[in-house]
C-alpha cells in the first residue's frame, strides 16, 4: 500500500480472515477397496454452516453397477450422512461421481468423486 507520509511512503499490511464455508463435507473424495465378492461402506458427513436449513436432492450419480448409496439426514436439514456401499462384482478399478442438488445459492451443487478397487 502507498502512503502520503514522506518518512514511509510504503506500508505494508498483513489481512487474515475465516472465510465460513456454507457447506461443510468430511471427504470430496471417497476411496473403497474391496474383494470381487466383499460388502464394505463408507460414510460422508455434509453439514450445513448456514443459518436456512439444507436440502440435498440426488441428480447424478453413475457407479450404480458397483456401488450403492442412501444419504441419511441425521439432524434435520443440518447434518447429513451419505453411506457408500459396494456390491459385489469383477475385480477392477472403477471411478465415479454422485452429484447432489442444494437449495444454498452460494453452493448450488456438490459433488463427491468415488473410486472402487476391486482386487
Amino acid at each position: 500500500m502507498y502512503s502520503n507520509d514522506p518518512h514511509q511512503k510504503v506500508a505494508i499490511l498483513n489481512v487474515r480472515a475465516f472465510v465460513k464455508e456454507p457447506i461443510t463435507l468430511s471427504h470430496r473424495h471417497v476411496g473403497i477397496e474391496a474383494p470381487p465378492d466383499g460388502i464394505i461402506t463408507k460414510t460422508v458427513m455434509v453439514r450445513a454452516e448456514g443459518v436456512d436449513p439444507l436440502t440435498l436432492e440426488p441428480i447424478r450419480f453413475n457407479l450404480e453397477k458397483h456401488l450403492t448409496y442412501r444419504i441419511e439426514e441425521v439432524e434435520p436439514g443440518t447434518l447429513f450422512k451419505i453411506h457408500f456401499t459396494t456390491i459385489p462384482g469383477p475385480a477392477g478399478n472403477y471411478w465415479g461421481l454422485l452429484k447432489l442438488k442444494t437449495n444454498y445459492p452460494e453452493w448450488p451443487g456438490i459433488s463427491i468423486r468415488v473410486k472402487v478397487a476391486r482386487h
